[in-house]
């Protein structure tokens, strides 16, 4: 049994689910998601509640259970709230800077590196270290923050790179005389 999955996902006022062939559709008021859904899965929507129970005993079904629940709840989350995620760079002339639906990131390399912002996705930058990374789709939210993430990872030995906030990296000691 799954604990995660035995929990239906509750649907807020303002927000409407509806399924169609075989896609769950999420409405809020910022914006509108969409998920396909498995054939291991039955998804019920009623009375301000989605269910999500498994359509047999078979063990796949039941390790789908929660991870398809999960995707839901993400869903009815990023409609209603929306989802960020906010990214510390670290390093002596290392700095980043929007620009429209671009982010320019200046990171001890020769030249800088442009990166495009995914349509639906909002980046902005606050002061010169940091990037906030927002949307509603959470999946799109960090998959274009560890593709920022990849071009500078924190090194263990200075801290400098590119970090999530609250992320603790693991620091060495140089070498010793």
């Amino acid at each position: 049994m799954s604990r995660i999955g035995k929990r239906p996902v509750a649907i807020p006022s303002g927000v409407t689910a509806n399924i169609e062939n075989g896609t769950l559709t999420v409405k809020g008021p910022k914006g509108t998601l969409s998920l396909g859904l498995s054939d291991l899965i039955d998804y019920k929507v009623e009375e301000g509640e989605i269910k999500v129970n498994p359509a047999n005993d078979t063990k796949q079904a039941r390790s789908y259970w929660g991870m398809q629940r999960t995707l839901v709840s993400n869903l009815v989350e990023g409609v209603t709230d929306g989802f960020s995620k906010t990214l510390t760079i670290s390093g002596v002339g290392y700095r980043a800077q929007a620009q429209g639906r671009k982010l320019k990131l200046q990171l001890g390399y020769s030249h800088d590196v442009d990166v495009d912002v995914p349509e639906g996705l909002d980046v902005q930058t606050p002061d010169q270290t940091t990037v906030i990374i927002s949307g509603i789709d959470k999946q799109a939210v960090g998959q274009l923050a560890a593709e920022i993430r990849r071009w500078r990872k924190p090194e263990p030995y200075k801290g400098k790179g590119i970090k999530y906030q609250g992320e603790y990296i693991f620091r060495k000691e140089g070498k010793k005389k």
